[in-house]
């Protein structure tokens, strides 16, 4: 039996222009009202799916690494490892986890597997069995970032990840580790070599929508981040994406929603992709 559950690691509050690209402030904040600084609300969300006797983690978020000073510049809000926090409420420790998927290697999404920061300590990973899958584009954009994006990533992490001997490099849309039921969507949108993880359930599949579609606002073709490397063929990969999972019944797990986890595809008659069918917590779902 396959189940999944949301689990919410360390929240973020960042400024809501470069989470919404060119789209005015008008529009945006309608949909995610910003504080005094002009920043809005995020989670840093990740899926735990219990596939028979395996437990796999879709992500870790942010996480608690950064120093208090790179804690407030990234609007980091908990200095806890949240994510360790929300596992063990779901039964979960962190040497049960038989393998850890990471969409892309930015800190936001890769930096719950790093221990909390301690003054004068070396960051480790925390899930000791645990096998880490990371596509091979990504790792290398993350072995060899751009300028653009260089700050997005967390130094030493890629040392430390191939140091484990536990490191998949996925260059299909199968990882061993994951087995039957589980199979890789593409994006370079983002960040090339993005990876999106579709998971088969009763009711149709599941997508780890990732940073292609962090939210619900996002879903909307037109809307990008500012982080986006590729905003043209973002949308355009968004569009493939939404269009396969509306024909076949397909729901969306949202990471950085600040409200909303799981939501269906449908399109309203005027041709535009929206969510229906929300759900804000996900606790062993099976269908």
């Amino acid at each position: 039996m396959r189940t999944l559950t949301s689990v919410l690691g360390n929240s973020q509050r960042l400024d809501g222009g470069a989470m919404f690209g060119n789209a005015p402030k008008a529009m945006w904040e309608a949909w995610i009202p910003p504080d005094e600084k002009n920043r809005i609300p995020l989670a840093c969300r990740c899926l735990v799916v219990r596939d028979g006797s395996k437990t796999i983690l879709l992500e870790t978020g942010i996480g608690a690494f950064f120093d208090p000073a790179l804690r407030d510049r990234y609007g980091v809000v908990e200095p806890h490892h949240v994510l360790l926090e929300s596992l063990a409420a779901v039964g979960v420790q962190p040497e049960d986890v038989d393998v850890v998927v990471l969409s892309h290697l930015h800190f936001d999404h890769a930096g719950g597997a790093l221990s909390a920061y301690e003054p004068g300590a070396t960051a480790q990973l925390v899930f000791p069995r645990a096998i880490y899958v990371v596509g091979a584009e990504a790792w290398q954009r993350a072995v060899a970032p751009h300028a653009r994006d260089r700050a997005s990533f967390i130094p030493g992490l890629t040392n430390l990840l191939a140091g484990s001997g536990r490191l998949e490099l996925a260059a299909s849309d199968r990882a061993a580790a994951l087995g039957n039921g589980f199979r890789f969507h593409r994006s370079s949108g983002h960040t090339p070599g993005l990876l999106l993880t579709e998971i088969e359930m009763p009711a149709g599949p599941v997508l780890f929508a990732a940073d292609l579609i962090p939210g619900r606002p996002w879903v909307h073709l037109p809307i990008t981040m500012g982080y986006d490397r590729f905003p043209e063929l973002l949308v355009d990969e968004k569009n493939t994406v939404l269009g396969d999972l509306l024909g076949r019944g397909g729901r969306l797990f949202f990471t950085h929603d600040p409200e909303i986890a799981l939501a269906k595809v449908a399109k309203n008659d005027k041709g535009r992709f929206h969510t229906v069918d929300e759900i804000a917590v996900l606790k062993d779902l099976a269908s």
